[in-house]
């Protein structure tokens, strides 16, 4: 794909191998709630295997085997309630939460549940993959501050307000011609978020929404799979203005992968196109608010960038765009270790 160099590859080869490498949001925790064959009353159970974090698969994009293999060093797993739950968001997300911790657990030879920015580090220098609990949508949390933070007590560090439509802390992104931003809740929610150490994800929240959480925001925010809708005009993308901002308060946006935010025309969507994405923002506001967000299992994923395995392309897309180094680093990994530095406690 690129016509790199023998020393240009092997450069691409030992950056990425000395990189801490993060992904700031797939959606793979679902593959794992999908149910086996259920029987029906008075019938003999089918038993299925589905897919789990330890074993390679061919369904899905990411498990330990292929992380290993991509030199994935941090991923951020979503726990997404979906709109089918949202009379019981709570109890799903617990449930989903309960089969993250099972996953874990069955294979802490090779991952650790991380908490902490001293955590990840700890797990890259034992050799070890560090995952990170994230919920992708607020609906789980609409029960208030308290419900936030006992599902702080139970690992979450990362939240978005929103997914898709509107709930009671604010407007999602889908929400096209809303200008309505955060509700009470949602300030309470942002304001507890601060207090306790817990990181603040604008992806899939609208326009009116994010810029009441840059502005009233005291710790850097993230958005966690994101592309620049000046390259791509998508509801889902963020607008130059917005980057802006986003970097000014000391944060981070991670590149999604899913074809339609990258190109309008989604069989388009490539690679090169992606590096435009990421050239786009750098001219813009520099190497250091720009990351990964592979947005796996929830739609990510393309032609030459089918699974976390091919990650390394990345990088040698990287090296071929006049990339340093170290501004390759932060970009792979180090961004989103600053803010994790910075805010989880």
């Amino acid at each position: 794909m690129f016509d790199l160099s023998t020393e240009q590859e092997k450069r691409a080869l030992e950056v990425h191998k000395r990189a801490v490498t993060v992904d700031a949001h797939c959606d793979t925790v679902g593959g794992w709630m999908e149910a086996s064959s259920m029987p029906t009353l008075g019938a003999t159970a089918q038993k299925t295997e589905k897919r789990s974090l330890g074993k390679r698969s061919e369904e899905g994009k990411i498990d330990i085997p292929r992380m290993i293999e991509g030199g994935l060093d941090c991923q951020v797993f979503a726990v997404w309630t979906a709109p089918q739950f949202y009379d019981s968001p709570l109890k799903r997300a617990i449930s989903i939460i309960d089969t993250f911790y099972s996953e874990i657990d069955n294979n802490l030879q090779s991952i650790e549940f991380c908490t902490n920015y001293q955590q990840v580090i700890r797990a890259s220098n034992q050799g070890k993959i560090s995952a990170v609990l994230a919920i992708e949508g607020g609906e789980p949390v609409q029960g208030g501050p308290g419900v936030l933070r006992m599902l702080y007590k139970l690992g979450v560090r990362v939240l978005s307000f929103t997914h898709f439509p509107r709930n009671l802390i604010a407007d999602g992104s889908g929400e096209m011609g809303s200008k309505g931003g955060l509700t009470t809740l949602g300030i309470q929610l942002l304001e507890e978020m601060n207090r306790i150490g817990m990181i603040i994800d604008v992806s899939h929240i609208n326009e009116q929404g994010f810029w009441d959480i840059v502005n009233q925001s005291k710790s850097p925010i993230i958005a966690t799979h994101s592309n620049s809708k000046a390259v791509c005009d998508m509801h889902r993308n963020l607008t130059d203005e917005q980057i802006r901002a986003l970097a000014d308060n000391g944060g981070v946006m991670g590149m999604n992968f899913y074809p339609g935010f990258i190109d309008k025309d989604p069989s388009k969507a490539n690679l090169d196109k992606l590096l435009d994405h990421m050239d786009h923002i750098v001219k813009l506001v520099g190497p250091d608010h720009l990351g990964l967000g592979s947005d796996f299992d929830g739609g990510g994923g393309f032609s030459g960038l089918e699974d976390v395995t091919k990650i390394p392309i990345i990088t040698r897309g990287l090296v071929s765009r006049g990339y340093s180094d170290d501004d390759i680093k932060k970009i792979l990994g180090g961004n989103f270790l600053r803010v994790f530095k910075e805010v989880l406690k």
